[in-house]
């Protein structure tokens, strides 16, 4: 009996004694969203409602989706965005279908997701480093925030401090504010975002040439709320909801690859203009991404970074049916892995924080 019980007491353990730490890696396909931004046709003023005529000329992106993608249902409430540019701005709009708006916070820079929210996201150069975010709530307090890098390769990476410069924003609400005795429509986010900031970290030339492209993506948290005392109150326990542009294949937006793909053109709004496709650049660095992802789980089993290639038992990148080469170096603190060149593909490094650059 005493070693029936012995084994069901290993039994029930085994699980912890054994358990493995999983890097989280993004489940599903690698197809980000597209987006092209034309130029104003005419002046956009700041004020929160999307009526202007180049806005009205100008198409929203895909409804969002839940940030797992197709891993979970799609979101109940519809979110959208559109974009417009300039040598001086970036244009943002967005709507958000809501039935019952409300916010809390008023303080800058406080934690804005703990209420319901809308976030941007931006990489100029798509190396994953030197990126910013945004989010406000529907009283417009904003927070804003520059990252070094991801969290995943350091736990202090953002700058709460850095303020973003001369930025326009408002707040545009059909409905009441925080008023939980009738049913709102929706609420409206507009900016405009200096360009001059954004060329700080950009390590690319901006204003963009036609046709060059950023990573972005945009995010809207939800909370299940309750209504009590006349006022809305978030329900304890249940975790808030993220729904986003391009989704991200698992939650956390700080992964910038799996951002959209937001392409310039010169054309104005509600003119002809080219549309763009990824080059296959963007699927080498995929790929150096996913070498990278293999080589933090390495380093999660073993304590240190696989030595060469075959050790992540990696398959080689292709171009129709072409090998491109693979140069693999190894070092005391780290590694670099690059691709090519070859097939029309430049040389692409990746190292151990998942930097990525031309070299």
């Amino acid at each position: 009996m005493k070693q029936i019980i012995f084994i069901l007491i290993i039994l029930l353990l085994a699980p912890s004694i054994y358990a493995k730490e999983i890097f989280p890696v993004p489940v599903g396909a690698y197809n980000p969203r597209i987006y092209t931004a034309l130029k104003p046709c005419s002046e956009i003023v700041i004020d929160g409602i999307l009526n202007d005529e180049s806005w009205q000329k100008t198409p929203y992106t895909e409804d969002f989706v839940d940030i797992e993608g197709d891993l979970k249902p799609a979101p109940f409430h519809r979110t959208r965005v559109k974009m417009l540019w300039d040598e001086d701005w970036l244009y943002i709009g967005a709507e958000m279908i809501e039935p019952h708006i409300w916010a809390k916070l008023t303080k800058r820079d406080a934690v804005i997701f703990h209420d319901n929210d809308f976030e941007v996201f931006i990489d100029p150069d798509g190396d994953t480093h030197d990126y910013y975010e945004l989010e406000i709530n529907a009283l417009g307090t904003l927070w804003d925030l520059f990252l070094v890098k991801p969290y995943r390769d350091r736990q202090q990476v953002a700058i709460n401090a850095w303020d973003i410069r001369d930025i326009e924003y408002a707040i545009h609400i059909d409905g009441t504010l925080n008023d939980p005795s009738d049913r709102d429509n929706a609420w409206y986010v507009e900016m405009r975002i200096p360009m001059e900031v954004l060329k700080e970290c950009a390590h690319k030339p901006v204003p963009p040439p036609d046709g060059d492209y950023w990573r972005v993506n945009f995010s809207r948290v939800h909370w299940d709320t309750e209504i009590s005392d006349g006022s809305y109150h978030k329900i304890q326990g249940k975790p808030e909801y993220n729904w986003v542009w391009s989704p991200q294949g698992l939650i956390a937006m700080h992964y910038p690859e799996r951002w959209g793909y937001l392409f310039f053109s010169h054309a104005l709004a509600g003119e002809p203009h080219k549309e763009y496709r990824v080059p296959h650049l963007e699927q080498g660095k995929e790929y150096l991404r996913q070498l990278y992802y293999k080589q933090k789980q390495y380093f999660m089993d073993k304590g240190r970074y696989a030595k060469s290639l075959k050790q992540l038992k990696a398959k080689p990148f292709k171009i129709y049916d072409y090998k491109v080469k693979l140069k693999y170096e190894y070092n005391s603190y780290g590694y670099v892995i690059t691709l090519g060149p070859g097939q029309g593909l430049p040389q692409i490094c990746i190292r151990e924080d998942g930097l990525t650059w031309l070299p």
